[in-house]
């Protein structure tokens, strides 16, 4: 959520960020700063008027004292009236604070200076390619042909216990989701994360803390009953655990990791861009999440790029790195980075993370704060990334490292399966 104190105080510099977004920024902006001035005046009014009865209620009682009786009763017909205005304003500051907050919950975050304007993934920046892209011939197989082959994903049988985009794992392929999840938890913890375990439901407020509500609502499965939401993403579970926090700036940074399955009701659209592991409902992630001190917070950006990098180059796989116009960033972030990794068999680039730095917009929801050296309480800026999804990286995998002698497994895995081929 935007900081309607930091917009007023640079309100220019707000609207043209948010233009990146094809929004139509003077006009919000302008809605929120006249609500927030209404909110400002009525507290105003308000805050006059009450003291104006603490004055009279003082008068009230030295008139009684001293026997002037009419002159106090006067004054306490006065105080009903102030009574009945500062219930006036008191309900004018209420609802002008409603509707600058579900204005603001409409609202996404403003764009960091970087950030192309553009309108959709055509308009993102290639930051860089690594790798070179395997040439595996016109006979090369898509991963659901290979998981067939050997056995290793049956889609059919998610589909007759849950549905479609519910795969099931079977033999080599459940022991490669299980190594890539203990090598990606490895490498996170090299890099100085903390594991943790999560629950995979959350409820409103976390959805609400992070931005998933109520922007991705309908995305969400949702067990009304108890209102609760299973996670799209660790990124919710994780940065919740500081929800409603003061910290001090010897905390930071807070480097957070966790595996969790991820839930996602929404799945695009249809054909080959959903086939296999393209695009699914439940799917295996493990998640890194900073909390920074927002002086610092896009270096930290910088090193969860390099981890993330660092995983694929050990992973073999040719990747590149965007950088998102406004028209495709996700509703919180200020700035992301999309990782996509080269489908050698498919001919095309499957994203396989998301790194993003969120600055205030969560915090702000959050109520996650910290105490700078002067002793003034500021908003902490929270950070998060995919290191990373399986779904895709386990198509890369098996489609890039097709051989004769069956699907060879990168050295850095092996340690991990247990073999060195899929056969």
């Amino acid at each position: 959520m935007l900081d309607v104190r930091f917009v007023r105080e640079n309100k220019e510099e707000i609207i043209s960020r948010l233009d990146k977004r094809n929004l139509p920024a003077q006009e919000l902006v302008t809605q929120m700063l006249q609500l927030d001035d209404i909110r400002r005046e009525a507290q105003q009014q308000c805050d006059a008027t009450q003291a104006e009865m603490n004055n009279l209620s003082a008068q009230i009682g030295e008139f009684f004292k001293t026997g002037r009786q009419a002159e106090a009763n006067e004054l306490k017909a006065r105080t009903v009236e102030l009574k009945e205005t500062v219930k006036t304003l008191e309900e004018k500051q209420k609802t002008a604070e409603q509707n600058l907050t579900e204005l603001l919950y409409t609202i996404p975050n403003s764009p960091h200076a970087s950030v192309p304007k553009g309108k959709s993934a055509e308009d993102n920046e290639i930051v860089r390619e690594s790798g070179a892209k395997p040439d595996l011939g016109s006979d090369a197989l898509p991963h659901w042909e290979i998981a067939a082959k050997y056995n290793l994903i049956n889609f059919e049988l998610g589909v007759k216990i849950t549905g479609a985009g519910f795969p099931v794992y079977i033999g080599q392929g459940a022991k490669l989701q299980r190594a890539l999840i203990q090598f990606f938890l490895d490498e996170a913890e090299k890099a100085g994360y903390t594991e943790y375990q999560v629950p995979h439901m959350v409820n409103a407020d976390s959805g609400f803390g992070t931005g998933q509500l109520p922007d991705k609502e309908g995305q969400m499965y949702h067990d009304a009953t108890d209102d609760l939401y299973l996670i799209p993403t660790a990124e919710v579970p994780l940065t919740n655990l500081y929800r409603d926090i003061i910290l001090t700036e010897k905390d930071f940074p807070i480097k957070m990791t966790g595996y969790t399955p991820c839930f996602r009701r929404e799945a695009g659209s249809y054909g080959k861009d959903v086939r296999g592991l393209n695009r699914l409902h439940q799917f295996d992630k493990v998640e890194i999440v900073q909390i920074a001190h927002p002086d610092t917070s896009y270096e930290n950006l910088e090193t969860m790029v390099a981890h993330v990098g660092g995983i694929l180059d050990k992973l073999e796989l040719p990747y590149r790195i965007l950088r998102l116009c406004g028209g495709d960033m996700g509703f919180a972030s200020a700035l992301t980075y999309d990782f996509e990794t080269w489908s050698a068999a498919q001919q095309r680039w499957l994203e396989v993370s998301s790194t993003s730095n969120f600055e205030t917009f969560q915090a702000n929801r959050l109520k996650l704060r910290f105490k700078d050296a002067n002793g003034k309480t500021r908003l902490c800026h929270t950070l998060n990334g995919s290191a990373l999804a399986l779904p895709r990286i386990v198509a890369t995998l098996l489609e890039n490292n097709q051989t004769p002698e069956g699907i060879r497994i990168p050295k850095c895995l092996v340690p991990y399966t247990g073999f060195e081929y899929i056969r």
